[in-house]
């Protein structure tokens, strides 16, 4: 799992999978969701990121850190 934040446009990108998405879906204002070839979850797309979550402590529960990679 990956984090890309994009200051100029205010979006956050949590990538689940390097698979290449095909489909996506907005599932709330803002929210969208991608998937690959065999429908399964790769990414999700937050709009106007500073909004939704203090991204300065985003927090993730249940996950060893030596895995966690943030990418700027």
């Amino acid at each position: 799992m990956k984090f890309h934040y994009y200051p100029d446009s205010d979006s956050l990108y949590i990538e689940l999978s390097e698979n290449v998405g095909t489909d996506s879906h907005e599932v709330a204002s803002g929210v969208v969701l991608d998937f690959d070839t065999q429908g399964s979850l790769i990414g999700i797309d937050i709009d106007h990121a500073s909004n939704v979550t203090n991204l300065a402590t985003l927090e993730i529960e249940g996950l060893p850190r030596s895995i966690i990679h943030f990418v700027q």
